[in-house]
């Protein structure tokens, strides 16, 4: 796992190990154990992770699949949980650049 983490309860500022590229794209994301499937919108990525917008239920730790523009499915676990959004620390690390790039 990768050492994304959130602010704690006493408003400490994040830590984070690698820098993340702002964007907005749409990915979708399945949680392991139930199936649960949505589209999500993809708000930040690094190498090690992102942050995505969703509608799913979901529980830190979770193991979850992504299927991310020209990189394909990945694994990883949930990282956090907040309201409407959640953390992803992948598996294995992505090429954020390669996400970006247009398809065709």
């Amino acid at each position: 796992m990768n050492d994304m983490t959130r602010p704690s309860d006493a408003g400490q500022p994040a830590k984070r190990g690698k820098n993340r590229d702002s964007l907005f794209l749409t990915a979708t994301l399945r949680i392991v154990e139930g199936g649960n499937e949505a589209e999500v919108r993809v708000r930040n990525l690094s190498e090690g992770g992102m942050m995505a917008e969703t509608s799913l239920r979901a529980t830190q730790g979770a193991a979850l699949e992504i299927n991310l523009r020209n990189v394909g499915w990945i694994t990883g676990r949930v990282a956090w949980v907040a309201e409407g959004r959640l953390g992803v620390a992948f598996d294995h690390n992505v090429d954020p650049v390669a996400v970006r790039k247009p398809v065709g």
